[in-house]
């Protein structure tokens, strides 16, 4: 029993200490003071501590106090995704999309945007109703990229709202309805997504005004209803 209960305070211990230095870190990282954030951040991403290794990826990513490696970055990024971390996935997805310290594979893409868009990042699952959307390593799917960008939207992700709106104005994976895309126009535009401004434009343009305002409306009172039950 004495055994059990020093394991357990040895570690309850070592998590207080890890979330203690953590904190400290992410305190030297969020000022700008990388060069302290490299120092502390590399024993606990070396310990298997997956936030830890994300922000560490990120560094390299961006070049944040370190030379920009793209293939370091990919590492830390697999080893934080690989733990589920829902970021991590969808940078990691992101490298392979985008052929950053990888070649560009779009199958593995995929999987990591797929994963993370599975654990509610609606950066995931923006990227993944944008490869349904477009046929990249799927099958073009108009109806799966429909509720992905649905889902992102419903959290607020304003590129997914304006590509929503996008397929509700063409009719692709659901009825055509340009009030309705109208209305997702309008919420994107407000959120400043400037490609939504030109589409709210465009759209406007062929709508008359009982349209127009039905759909700024529509627009008023999802954002209220905050995305519940919306077109």
């Amino acid at each position: 029993m004495k055994n059990i209960l020093y394991t357990i305070i040895l570690s309850f211990l070592f998590s207080f200490s890890v979330f203690a230095d953590w904190e400290s870190t992410k305190d030297a990282y969020n000022t700008g003071d990388y060069e302290t954030a490299l120092r502390e951040i590399k024993p606990l991403a070396e310990q298997g501590y997956a936030a830890a290794q994300f922000i560490i990826a990120r560094m390299y990513e961006k070049g944040e106090g370190v030379t920009q490696d793209y293939k370091e970055a990919l590492k830390w990024y697999r080893l934080a995704a690989e733990q589920g971390h829902a970021k991590a996935q969808n940078n990691l997805g992101s490298m392979y999309y985008n052929e950053e310290g990888v070649t560009q594979d779009y199958k593995e893409a995929l999987k990591w945007y797929r994963l993370a868009a599975e654990q509610g990042r609606a950066t995931a699952q923006h990227n993944l109703g944008t490869m349904y959307d477009n046929g990249e390593g799927v099958t073009q799917d108009y109806k799966e990229a429909l509720k992905w960008y649905r889902l992102a939207a419903e959290q607020g992700y304003a590129a997914a709202q304006s590509n929503l709106g996008v397929l509700y104005a063409s009719g692709e994976g659901v009825i055509q309805d340009v009030v309705i895309a109208d209305m997702w126009f309008n919420i994107a535009a407000s959120n400043g997504y400037e490609d939504a401004k030109t589409n709210r434009d465009i759209a406007e343009s062929n709508m008359t005004s009982e349209q127009i305002t039905k759909a700024q409306e529509l627009a008023r009172e999802c954002q209220r209803k905050n995305f519940i039950d919306c077109g």
